[in-house]
């Protein structure tokens, strides 16, 4: 169900891991001094996929109450490295060590199956015995509604009363208040609470799961990118809740704000080893780079101590008068420790092209009423969009962001009032949908040239490439992309013939941090105007000058962008406060 705890339990039992014997309890691989204080430990570790290296040597600790981000490029081992920590993979080589009695939930983005109970029951299910006996209890009370079942009723009275007794001995109804909380915070409402778990949509599944983990508290929490699928509001309550949280936990996240503000340490997968730094994503990021700079120093320095004896050597190497010069020289170049250049991350740049001017009027809302049955979304919105403005749209789930983005790209009609697109004003609009529209026969390669049969195989290679397809990538077909793959496919597509007005909702869902920088980066010298929805907070400061605050109350605006008006409300989403 993308949600799993697995414990470490007191019974000792013998293990052989790749050459190793070890003796320790379920999921106690090795033993290590207690000094460390480590929960969880990797010692030299080795691991491979088929013909794919992923871990040599690696090692690595995390002790109670750290909070650690799990960074790497895609494919270095991530995922594997968390199945490893729960057990459902064993390293080649090496020692996995888990405390004993230690609970670890593991969250993943593969939900699996789900059907036939409510949100809030599943995520009570797993929690222990009081999940068997809320079931239970529900099946109970619909057998006892039952007409059919009612020459039972007695037997079924008297086991709901044992039942009902156990739960409550249990604090069963706590547990049932903590999950409907929990949900709360992840932006379920009563009613999607109580209705079936399997009518839910992927992503509300994926915040079941979550949820499933958050409501256990074990003593160590593995979440693999718990931030995908989830508002800005859901997201700032995770935050908030992970904060608090007292355990160990190791997570993996695309969004550079949310890592920032809970992990204390970075732990980066780089060529098969573990490297761990203190501080926050930031902090990584600055070390990282500055150790970069001084082995490329000290790389350099050692190469031109190299040629300089090499050109010594082969000066002299025929006088007999020099012969040992050369000799001590050759020796002493065969000693030296070779430094190894840094690895490079092969980052490129997006540039736009200049796209043509639009008129200073690019949307006008008059009067704009939209609803969906009996609920209202917009009541008399008006609405004007001028060149080079860039509006993020923020608001509750419901409150019609997605809506709004709809009546300005034509994809909706208004109810009553009008939507009226301004002089030479050229659109470029991507929405969640617009990945379904890929042809899944073509390759990434073709599906470029149907769309600009003019461009020349080198420039569209060379846009392939800013968006993350390099080499062979360019032949995979679509239907086997990712979701981020097809995101990236569909975003390359919309911006190289650049459009002068650009409606963005949630373009940097499925994004790695590395494509999300390279977006930013690139739309920032978008000389054009945007209309935007995004979870993103550094997405949002980086772009925005202007808000769009939708709530139950109305519909404001704010004239300067994202960071002002966090400062200027006190609330980085519509009716959050500080905590």
């Amino acid at each position: 169900m993308g949600a799993g705890v697995v414990e470490a339990t007191g019974a000792s039992k013998e293990r052989t891991i790749g050459r190793k014997t070890v003796i320790g309890p379920r999921l106690h691989r090795g033993c290590f001094p207690a000094s460390t204080g480590a929960m969880i430990r990797l010692d030299n570790i080795s691991k491979q996929n088929g013909h794919q290296i992923l871990f040599i040597d690696a090692s690595m600790g995390l002790q109670k109450g750290e909070k650690a981000g799990l960074v790497g490029p895609n494919g270095a081992g991530k995922t594997t490295l968390f199945r490893m920590i729960a057990g459902q993979e064993q390293p080649d080589d090496g020692q996995v060590t888990i405390d004993p009695g230690m609970t670890i939930g593991y969250f993943s983005q593969d939900v699996g199956e789900m059907s036939g109970m409510s949100a809030v029951a599943a995520v009570m299910d797993g929690v222990g015995p009081v999940s068997e006996l809320a079931v239970e209890i529900a099946r109970l009370e619909a057998a006892m509604a039952d007409p059919d079942q009612a020459d039972n009723m007695d037997a079924l009275v008297e086991r709901y009363g044992e039942v009902q007794g156990r739960f409550e001995e249990l604090d069963g109804y706590a547990l049932d208040a903590r999950a409907r909380e929990v949900l709360a915070g992840l932006s379920f409402s009563q009613e999607r609470m109580d209705g079936d778990v399997g009518l839910l949509s992927g992503g509300w599944k994926m915040r079941v799961a979550l949820a499933r983990i958050l409501l256990m508290r074990p003593d160590g929490m593995l979440l693999d990118e718990p931030s995908n699928h989830l508002d800005l509001e859901s997201l700032i309550w995770l935050e908030d809740f992970l904060k608090k949280y007292d355990g160990a936990l190791l997570m993996t996240s695309h969004d550079r704000e949310f890592m920032n503000r809970i992990v204390g340490k970075v732990i980066e997968i780089d060529g098969g080893t573990l490297i761990t730094y203190s501080g926050n994503f930031d902090f990584y990021e600055q070390q990282r780079a500055l150790g970069e700079k001084q082995r490329q120093a000290q790389f350099e320095r050692q190469q031109a101590m190299l040629a300089k004896e090499m050109k010594f050597i082969e000066r002299f190497k025929a006088r007999a008068s020099h012969a040992a010069q050369v000799q001590s020289r050759v020796k002493k170049l065969d000693k030296i420790e070779k430094v190894e250049p840094p690895r490079r991350r092969q980052s490129v740049m997006f540039e736009f092209r200049t796209p043509p001017r639009s008129g200073e009027d690019v949307v006008s809302f008059r009067n704009v009423h939209k609803g969906y049955g009996s609920q209202s979304i917009y009541s008399g919105l008006d609405l004007r969009l001028r060149r080079l403005e860039r509006w993020c749209v923020l608001g509750a789930n419901g409150a019609g962001k997605s809506t709004l983005l709809k009546l300005v790209a034509g994809a909706t009609e208004p109810d009553e009032g009008s939507v009226a697109i301004g002089a030479s004003v050229k659109m470029g609009y991507f929405a969640q949908h617009s990945m379904d529209l890929l042809d899944g026969d073509d390759t990434v390669f073709e599906s470029l040239d149907h769309s600009f049969p003019q461009a020349g195989t080198g420039a569209l290679k060379s846009l392939a490439g800013c968006f993350g397809f390099s080499g062979d990538d360019v032949e995979k077909p679509c239907r086997v992309l990712s979701g981020g793959e097809k995101a990236r496919l569909v975003m390359a597509k919309m911006l190289f013939d650049p459009p002068n007005f650009l409606v963005l909702d949630e373009p940097t869902n499925h994004l790695d941090m590395a494509t999300k920088e390279m977006l930013v980066a690139a739309l920032a010298q978008f000389e054009g105007t945007m209309l935007f929805v995004s979870h993103d907070r550094h997405f949002l400061a980086a772009l925005s000058n202007r808000v769009l605050e939708l709530t139950p109350e109305g519909v404001h605006q704010y004239g300067g962008g994202y960071t002002e008006y966090v400062a200027s409300t006190g609330q980085e989403a519509p009716g959050l406060h500080p905590g």
